[in-house]
């Protein structure tokens, strides 16, 4: 062998090791959280902080990622999520929350399950989907996750805006995530559709669960004096316990609350957890919202 043959061998080597190091791209949205968040502040409040991805390494079989399955950014995967999905009730946004097994593609997750529509439990409470199946999450750049136009059937203008709601309601609750693009449009965060809130939000207990006494009942309001009234009704109807807070902000500005109340009960039965405002007009309760759930029993 010559010696420009010797030379030109582990230049090769070389170049073939350097040019198989490729990294796939990376970049999903984060855990969700894994409890009901105990405020939902629509405007005002700091965006969450993004986490910037960690590279994954080489795929074994050198193959490039798909584009839309999501690669983990080094948080380990929780066995469980929980996820809040906010969905439509007599015109207005209102969330509830679903515990799934645990996925890095948090985003799909949440697509799908606001697109399936709520169970029959929440059904019956009045919450609605406008989301249709099949829309997905395209990219995430510097804390914005771009989406193609939703379809919007021929149905008013007022939907629409809710069904885009639903979306930027639920994909911001992920740390990664702070703004929405829907097509070429402009970034949009939960301040533009902050209209779309009713004067009280409930964010804890969701439909259907199991809770305990005592009870923290969470959410935002907008309401008068900023003061948030909640009762406990038994299976019968009877009302076994109340208690009222103050929210944050009020009358005229939304702010968060937690109100604590506890129950009597000898038995596990199903209940409803009522949060109102009282008017002060007529001291009649307003703007109530209803949560059935199940009351653990408790004693005193």
């Amino acid at each position: 062998m010559s010696r420009r043959g010797v030379l030109t061998a582990p230049v090769l080597i070389t170049a073939l090791l350097v040019g198989g190091c490729g990294t796939p791209r990376s970049g999903d949205l984060g855990p969700a959280p894994t409890a009901a968040p105990t405020s939902a502040a629509p405007t005002g409040s700091p965006d969450p902080t993004p986490t910037p991805p960690v590279k994954p390494p080489p795929s074994p079989t050198g193959s490039p990622a798909r584009p839309s399955a999501p690669v983990s950014t080094g948080t380990r995967q929780p066995a469980t999520l929980t996820i809040e999905l906010w969905y439509v009730r007599s015109g207005r946004l209102a969330p509830t929350r679903r515990t799934r097994p645990g996925t890095v593609a948090t985003s799909r997750l949440a697509l799908t399950e606001l697109a399936a529509g709520p169970t029959p439990a929440e059904s019956a409470t009045g919450l609605v989907t406008l989301l249709p199946a099949g829309v997905e999450v395209t990219r995430i750049t510097d804390g914005v996750a771009t989406l193609p136009p939703v379809p919007s059937p021929d149905d008013p203008a007022e939907h629409r805006r809710l069904r885009e709601a639903q979306v930027v309601w639920t994909l911001t609750q992920f740390p990664t995530v702070r703004q929405v693009r829907f097509g070429d449009g402009p970034p949009v965060g939960r301040g533009d559709y902050d209209d779309l809130l009713p004067p009280i939000v409930v964010t804890g207990p969701g439909v259907g669960e199991r809770v305990d006494a005592p009870l923290t009942v969470t959410g935002t309001a907008d309401v008068f004096e900023a003061t948030v009234s909640v009762r406990v009704l038994d299976a019968a109807g009877r009302e076994v316990a109340t208690g009222f807070g103050t929210a944050s902000c009020g009358s005229g500005c939304r702010g968060t609350y937690r109100v604590v109340v506890g129950w009597r009960t000898a038995r596990e039965q199903r209940g409803t957890i009522e949060v109102y405002e009282v008017s002060a007009r007529d001291g009649s309760r307003i703007n109530t919202v209803s949560v059935p759930v199940t009351l653990a029993p408790a004693g005193g």
